[in-house]
């Protein structure tokens, strides 16, 4: 494996760019016109070592645009790029050994050999010891139960247990950043459930830096803590969960359960009042957190009724990230 890397930044990129000329045909398919069509536009950040980003957007944001630069597969048009301190383009085979990659939509196994046999072979390519390839394996079979899959066909195994493998085929040469597009899209709730939690325990055991572009937003907030959002190639939010909320002014929603029937508490004037139930027993309440606290307002309820019960609920991400998308616009 190479040499770790710097304590630098492991992604700094500078007014990254890049650009496909496309060619069209005219509405009576006679000619053709040339359009030039900008996936990521000027875009700057930087991701230090350990921290897990959440990379969002819509589909045609310039996500995946910028992982194949980050990666090396593709040539920025304009800009600069450092992953792990090296040029991805020149240097792309040294970077290889430093970067791990899952898409979800693609796979790095061997589709007709034993799962078993795909380890064998990455474990070759990454130029792994024998001894430290075992351990490793072993580590991550267990870790991500593994077992009773491992000398079944790789086109054998349901999507859960393929996507399990292609995290430790990732994993298995222990680098320094992995890049995730999409790993949990159709996994059930208990696969997503293991899947997380065996990322959060890496990253706390060794360090590793994650990048993850999902539409799944239990990912992002079970997973980052730090969101990085891109509309039509340009990054247009960089910063906490939280504060992406409060960005656009995303309500939290108080619900209560009273002790007995209540007339609907609509008229208090720090929140507004989403539903009834029960007779009034039970409220939900919308406030915006910039104006006041859940406990100020749990204790204007409190005021008119026995409060018996209470929960608070976080504004929904996905409608976040369409309101950052419409002020951006």
């Amino acid at each position: 494996m190479a040499d770790s890397c710097s304590s630098d930044a492991i992604i700094d990129i500078e007014d990254l760019t890049r650009q496909f000329t496309l060619s069209r045909k005219d509405g009576r398919g006679w000619r053709r016109r040339r359009e030039v069509l900008t996936a990521v536009d000027k875009m700057t950040f930087r991701i230090e070592p350990g921290a897990a980003v959440g990379y969002i957007g819509a589909n045609g944001a310039g996500k995946s645009t910028t992982i194949k630069m980050l990666t090396g597969i593709l040539v920025p048009t304009a800009g600069r790029v450092r992953t792990c301190g090296l040029e991805p383009v020149r240097q792309r085979r040294e970077l290889a050994a430093r970067i791990g990659v899952v898409f979800g939509q693609r796979s790095q196994l061997w589709w007709d050999l034993p799962l078993r046999e795909s380890f064998s072979i990455l474990a070759a390519i990454h130029r792994l010891e024998p001894d430290a390839a075992r351990k490793r394996t072993h580590e991550l079979i267990e870790q991500l139960e593994m077992a009773d899959t491992l000398y079944t066909p790789v086109r054998q195994l349901s999507l859960g247990q393929r996507m399990r493998a292609e995290v430790a085929a990732a994993l298995l040469h222990s680098p320094q950043l992995v890049i995730l597009d999409e790993p949990t899209i159709g996994l059930d709730v208990l696969s997503k459930q293991r899947l997380r939690e065996f990322l959060r325990a890496e990253r706390a055991e060794r360090g590793t830096t994650l990048l993850l572009t999902t539409h799944d937003m239990g990912d992002i907030e079970r997973l980052c803590d730090r969101v990085l959002v891109v509309d039509h190639g340009r990054l247009v939010y960089d910063g906490s969960l939280t504060g992406l909320a409060a960005t656009v002014g995303a309500r939290r929603v108080l619900v209560v359960d009273l002790a007995e029937p209540t007339p609907d508490i609509d008229d208090l004037p720090c929140a507004q009042l989403l539903a009834s139930e029960a007779g009034g027993m039970r409220q939900r309440l919308a406030f915006d957190p910039e104006r006041t606290t859940a406990a100020r307002l749990l204790a204007a309820v409190s005021d008119r009724a026995e409060v018996r019960d209470l929960s608070i609920e976080e504004p929904e991400i996905e409608d976040v990230v369409r309101r950052i998308y419409e002020s951006a616009r």
